[in-house]
């Protein structure tokens, strides 16, 4: 043996004595099938060769004899891809010196978790139509709280362990390199592997309320560092009209009495890292002093009382908010930090008249800023056409007070199959780098798929449980979907170091 590999496997085994350096743990029990394999790095070494076998092996050549995943770098971080969920694994890094001789290193064991959310003969995402185009991609399914790759491959699931859980809403994968999402009244950020970085505290004293806190819809990380959510604010309120006008009246308790009613607004809230409130903004400072009091829905008389903010975008670089209301078919725009109505969006409620919103847009989810700074959003059409399909509309804002809004593009959905058209509440669109624009339908007929600006389907998938009563798939309702690249994947699986969680 020369006296250079002779150096080269001292050096390999010694750094392997510090077990606290090679990820996956010893004995890890994962709760994804794409993996982050690091070694310490080997001084001379110029190529890292990962070998992946499935079963739990402790002798090499049994272990050679079932590998199901080779590959290699030059450096000592090698992204590998496990076959299955709910199965045991046996991997190792060999390494090259430059004199082309291998050293062979400890076998090392972890499993992957098994999970009916992950178990495509229970459920899955059935591909109704493939697109190369974004074979690089993952997509989020929050009705399962699953990541799949465009094949319709689960490849990564929320794991059913610190006070988490599969049926989540709006999965989101931040600057951080962590993911965000909502799961019942509560807003988490975690990491790869599931362990919870930061949760929104219980109690934040912006609704004046000593109960704890509910978060709902919307989180967002944002580049600063900060947490932005909406949360509630529940008022006994009612409204004192004349012939031609009204003033909202605001009890100073929760006691009912007659002629209120049990007002469910929202609020905004800036968190800081450490959860405390940075800035804060109440839908019903503004709502009760405007035009809501003339408010009367067709479909809903409680809806005055319930204009539910579903939905914010915050344009951080010029400092403007975007919020959602499905119930009144609105979206006001808020200059941050001050506070300011600078924009109001669909019809005037005027007295004397029964309303149910713009005709441009009716219970609208997911409001965003689209990159060339059109305003779009998921048309639910559930209200004012009831006999619609949902659409995407891309909205220019009015240039001047006498201007208004105008649609610039506009795409409505299909469905496939005998389904009934119920899209009442949910759904989203995110405009990718290309500019194509990927659509979740929302509500029970969720399908999912990705549309170009000359309207052309380029992906389409369907996410499904197949119902034993029935014998036969189904939809899985979803809320919405997010998407995230390769690269950016890559970026969350090396971020694994958990912190302590903030209440």
């Amino acid at each position: 043996m020369s006296r250079t590999l002779t150096i080269l496997l001292f050096l390999f085994f010694t750094s392997f004595s510090s077990q606290s350096q090679v990820l996956p743990k010893e004995g890890s029990k994962l709760n994804y099938r794409l993996v982050g394999f690091s070694v310490p790095s080997v001084q001379g070494a110029n190529e890292y060769i990962l070998e992946i076998a499935k079963g739990n092996f402790f002798n090499a050549d049994s272990f050679k004899k079932n590998i199901v995943f080779t590959g290699n770098k030059t450096g000592n971080k090698i992204i590998g891809e496990v076959p299955s969920f709910g199965e045991k694994y046996t991997w190792r890094i060999r390494c090259n010196g430059r004199n082309k001789s291998v050293a062979s290193v400890p076998l090392h064991h972890f499993c992957t978790q098994s999970n009916p959310r992950v178990d495509t003969t229970g459920q899955r995402l059935r591909i109704l139509q493939s697109g190369t185009g974004y074979k690089d991609n993952y997509v989020a399914i929050d009705g399962g709280g699953v990541l799949y790759d465009m094949s319709g491959n689960p490849v990564w699931f929320i794991p059913d362990a610190n006070g988490l859980g599969g049926f989540v809403s709006d999965i989101k994968f931040t600057p951080q390199g962590t993911i965000t999402f909502i799961l019942g009244r509560d807003a988490f950020e975690i990491n790869y592997n599931g362990d919870v970085l930061w949760k929104a505290p219980r109690h934040n004293n912006v609704n004046g309320d000593t109960s704890a806190d509910s978060y709902h819809h919307e989180f967002v990380r944002l580049s600063n560092g900060h947490y932005m959510l909406l949360g509630r604010e529940f008022l006994m309120c009612s409204y004192e009209c004349s012939k031609d006008s009204c003033r909202a009246v605001v009890a100073n308790d929760k006691v009912k009495r007659p002629g209120y009613k049990k007002g469910s607004f929202g609020t905004i809230i800036d968190f800081d890292e450490t959860g405390n409130v940075v800035w804060s903004w109440k839908t019903s400072k503004y709502l009760l002093g405007a035009d809501l009091a003339y408010y009367t829905s067709t479909l809903d008389s409680g809806a005055k009382f319930d204009p539910h903010d579903n939905c914010f975008f915050f344009d951080e670089k010029n400092k403007v908010i975007y919020l959602g209301f499905r119930n009144i078919n609105r979206v006001i725009k808020i200059a941050y930090p001050d506070g300011k109505v600078l924009g109001t969006y669909g019809a005037a409620f005027k007295p004397g008249t029964v309303e149910t919103g713009s005709r441009i847009f009716c219970n609208q989810h997911g409001v965003r800023l689209s990159e060339d700074r059109y305003l779009y959003f998921f048309n639910n059409n559930s209200c004012c056409n009831t006999d619609s399909l949902p659409a995407i509309v891309m909205l220019q804002e009015p240039a001047t007070p006498k201007d208004s809004l105008k649609i610039v593009w506009q795409y409505t959905c299909t469905m496939e199959g005998d389904y009934p058209k119920k899209f009442t509440s949910g759904g989203n669109v995110l405009e990718l780098p290309d500019h194509s624009l990927l659509v979740c339908m929302g509500t029970d007929y969720s399908k999912l798929f990705i549309v170009n600006r000359d309207k052309e389907i380029l992906w389409s998938a369907l996410p499904e449980r197949y119902m034993d009563d029935k014998k036969k798939w189904a939809p899985v309702r979803q809320y919405r979907t997010n998407i995230i690249s390769r690269i950016d994947l890559e970026k969350i699986i090396w971020n694994t170091e958990a912190g302590e969680p903030k209440e």
